[in-house]
């Protein structure tokens, strides 16, 4: 009894110190947007501010496009959404409930899919698109993830879960593919779906390699990308507003996150990801 109460305790400390560790720049960061600009380059380490300085968020809504990123960061982020589950739904449903000869090899270079990182196929992506005159446009950031073999596994992975009994009643009531697909499979794997969301809507929103190099418009700067160009605007010296700025870029996804949580961890065991 004691020796489980020890390692109950120890493990309830690691966790403590870990998440400390993860949340201290967020801390840090909300600490800075709320402080005057003297307390800020002060020698004294402090997180609680003297008196609230919310000129800040005043400064970095009006002075830069704070609203603006936040748009182009939403339209791409729903854009890339949107085409990956038209896309990656049907094809794991093939994968996980159809069957044609090569299913395996297809599968196999889905898997295969998920070790080549998107830095790879940077440069050749960039060139086609220069081609087809399709830079610095909303497309230029959505198409390149729109294939998604991330999204092809997982929902494998949830809809192979399903009885496959379900899926021949529907045939049998004269269902076409389509519709089982996205009147009953979708449904029963929106968990998936969901956690999915979750790592798509993340990922795009903080991106800055693609947007870096796709875009030089500013007025289709994503959150990341207007970051860059509050800093050297500000050249680095007003980190009120610059902190501030990275408050409000940061706040939708943590608000998002915990919103769905519960059916973050459902889509995770649901998949048979650990």
């Amino acid at each position: 009894m004691i020796r489980k109460l020890v390692g109950r305790a120890v493990s309830t400390a690691l966790l403590l110190v870990g998440a400390a560790a993860i949340l201290l720049p967020f801390i840090w960061m909300l600490s800075l947007s709320v402080k005057p600009r003297d307390e800020i380059f002060s020698t004294e380490i402090a997180l609680l501010p003297s008196r609230l300085e919310w000129r800040n968020f005043v400064v970095a809504l009006t002075s830069t496009d704070v609203p603006l990123f936040l748009w182009n960061g939403l339209v791409v982020v729903v854009g890339i959404l949107v085409f990956q589950l038209l896309f990656a739904v049907p094809c794991a449903y093939a994968l996980a409930q159809r069957t044609f000869r090569a299913r395996a090899l297809v599968f196999g270079l889905v898997l295969a899919g998920l070790l080549v990182p998107f830095h790879v196929t940077a440069i050749p992506i960039f060139l086609g698109f220069a081609q087809a005159g399709i830079l610095n446009t909303y497309w230029a950031l959505i198409l390149p993830f729109i294939p998604t073999a991330f999204g092809i596994f997982l929902f494998r992975q949830a809809i192979s879960q399903l009885p496959t009994e379900l899926f021949e009643a529907a045939r049998v009531d004269g269902l076409s593919e389509t519709a089982i697909v996205w009147r009953i499979t979708f449904p029963l794997v929106l968990p998936a779906a969901t956690a999915f969301a979750i790592f798509s809507v993340t990922a795009h929103w903080n991106d800055l390699f693609w947007p870096l190099i796709a875009t030089t418009d500013p007025q289709l700067a994503t959150p990341p990308r207007g970051i860059l160009y509050f800093r050297d605007e500000e050249s680095g010296d007003d980190v009120g507003p610059l902190m501030a700025a990275a408050l409000i870029i940061t706040a939708p996804l943590v608000i998002a996150f915990l919103l769905a949580q519960r059916k973050f961890t459902q889509g995770l065991a649901a998949s048979g990801l650990k």
